[in-house]
């Protein structure tokens, strides 16, 4: 990769987030940390509002944004094979947000990568699975997650056969081979609990809101989970 599409390829980066720090930059391009400072003085230079914080990392000021970002053809393909995972993994509202985006992307494609994709999406098929776990839940939860909104949850407990209703505060969601799951403080409980998507009945988005748990990840849930101790 030649310096001027690296400084663009950081560019694009550093508006796909909130702060990126000079590591990030470093590991994806696989340059030292030298070079990222060096090359977020030249954006600087070429007017390109970029601020910085020690120790957390670069942003771009708001109110800055690229004209229509055009993406590869590689970039496109990889976009067809995401889009027949997620056909295979049983949530109606992923499905729908991942093909809504998806049309948007192929609209700023040239003809010719329209045409390489088309001949694509006939030639990829995800792995054959008998049985899926189908929900509709996704898009709602993932909201949740991020404004932190309690969901007042019925739930049908295979278990039990009984049907229950609970306010929870939605932490984290992970796929298994069959069916989504939503790691959950449940409020009935008070405790984390998990709750399989496919068998939520019906979702009500709270006006309450909880405190976001910082310290709450899913790498440490699953540790604490297969920790002995």
């Amino acid at each position: 990769m030649n310096r001027l599409t690296r400084i663009t390829a950081i560019l694009i980066q550093l508006q796909s987030k909130k702060v990126v720090t000079a590591k990030e930059i470093a590991d994806r391009f696989e340059i030292s940390l030298r070079t990222v400072y060096r090359d977020i003085k030249t954006l600087q230079e070429a007017g390109v509002p970029i601020g910085s914080e020690n120790g957390i990392g670069y942003f771009i000021v708001d109110g800055y944004s690229l004209p229509p970002i055009m993406i590869t053809e590689e970039e496109a393909n990889a976009l067809i094979i995401s889009e027949k995972l997620i056909s295979n993994q049983g949530d109606a509202s992923l499905i729908k947000d991942f093909n809504s985006i998806l049309i948007k992307i192929k609209s700023v494609l040239r003809d010719f990568e329209k045409e390489n994709v088309a001949k694509l999406e006939n030639r990829i098929v995800p792995s054959y699975k008998k049985e899926i776990f189908e929900s509709n839940w996704l898009s709602i939860i993932q909201k949740a997650i991020t404004n932190t909104k309690i969901l007042e949850v019925t739930y049908h407990s295979i278990y039990k056969n009984e049907q229950t209703l609970r306010d929870i505060e939605p932490l984290g969601i992970y796929y298994t081979d069959k069916a989504w799951i939503m790691v959950a403080h449940c409020r009935l409980r008070n405790e984390i609990r998990e709750f399989r998507l496919d068998r939520i009945l019906k979702i009500n988005v709270a006006s309450q809101t909880f405190d976001y748990q910082k310290d709450f990840s899913l790498s440490k849930y699953f540790s604490q989970l297969t920790d002995p101790s």
